[in-house]
């Protein structure tokens, strides 16, 4: 029978929690028990990692039940950056809630995308939408690297919205961006010179085997993305020629099998499509690229 979480004192130091929860998180299956038990750490004391390791042999104090809450929220397969309620997304620390997508690395891809293929004069007076927002992730760290360009970020779901609106507040770029509550592109007006999106596409019938970090934390509607994952896809490729300036940009990520379903939709509603889609650092395929045509984006 298992004994549940360790008690952590006030008394004990850092370095005796750091490693009690370690040993806690791999007896309970987790995989990257030392990190994330590190994580929690940092998290939950406001200190950084090398706080951390240099000063191990201060006490933990008054954090202690927070820290034995997280453990065993964590033991319960509750992600890391859900418990802390912040996550860091290229290079910005962004807000998250149980109403919005844990952004992931690998998401990172499609802002990489549209940096490369845009390139630089950064000032140039871009307009970015992005469709799915939830916590601004993309549209955040786009207008970051893009410092004359205005956006705007659709998401069916208000409360998604509130947190986006809370993280383009920290970064600084509110007053270039607009939130729009909306389903994908319905109600929306443009032309806009980049489009990009990590729309839901898990097959239905494959969420229950995700693991639980994913299956049971991650919004039900940022993940589904119908019988074969690619209702999204249809709904956005449908719409995009209503939106799209002459040689508009459309970075959409998927998944790492759907590149030739995606690039077919887009191809029948009239976009250019690159030949590969660009893939992640793992090297899967990640990305897909379109162009409308005409003359592009400056």
């Amino acid at each position: 029978m298992s004994e549940g979480p360790p008690r952590l004192a006030a008394s004990s130091s850092r370095s005796t929690a750091r490693r009690a929860m370690s040993s806690a998180l791999r007896t309970g299956g987790i995989e990257d028990a030392d990190a994330d038990a590190e994580r929690l750490l940092v998290g939950i004391l406001g200190i950084s990692r090398g706080d951390l390791l240099s000063r191990g042999d201060e006490p933990i104090g008054g954090h202690a039940p927070r820290l034995e809450a997280a453990l065993a929220r964590r033991l319960a397969r509750e992600p890391v950056w859900r418990i802390l309620g912040h996550r860091e997304f290229y290079g910005l620390e962004l807000e998250i809630s149980p109403e919005v997508l844990d952004p992931r690395a690998d998401t990172e891809t499609v802002v990489d995308t549209v940096r490369a293929l845009l390139g630089t004069p950064e000032t140039r007076p871009l307009r970015i939408l992005d469709l799915g927002t939830g916590s601004g992730a993309i549209l955040v760290a786009l207008l970051k690297s893009f410092r004359g360009a205005t956006g705007v970020g659709v998401d069916r779901s208000a409360a998604a919205l509130a947190v986006a609106r809370r993280n383009g507040e920290r970064h600084g770029i509110d007053d270039r961006v607009s939130w729009q509550e909306g389903d994908w592109l319905d109600g929306v007006t443009g032309p806009f010179d980049v489009v990009v999106s990590n729309p839901p596409y898990i097959p239905t019938d494959e969420i229950a085997s995700l693991a639980p970090e994913v299956r049971d934390h991650d919004p039900r509607g940022a993940l589904d993305g119908g019988r074969d994952g690619l209702d999204a896809y249809r709904a956005i490729a449908s719409g995009l020629p209503t939106v799209l300036a002459r040689g508009g940009l459309v970075a959409l990520e998927i998944g790492e099998t759907q590149g030739a379903a995606v690039a077919m939709l887009l191809s029948a509603a009239g976009l250019a499509v690159t030949a590969e889609p660009r893939r992640d650092l793992g090297g899967r395929p990640r990305v897909v690229i379109a162009r409308w045509p005409g003359a592009q984006a400056t």
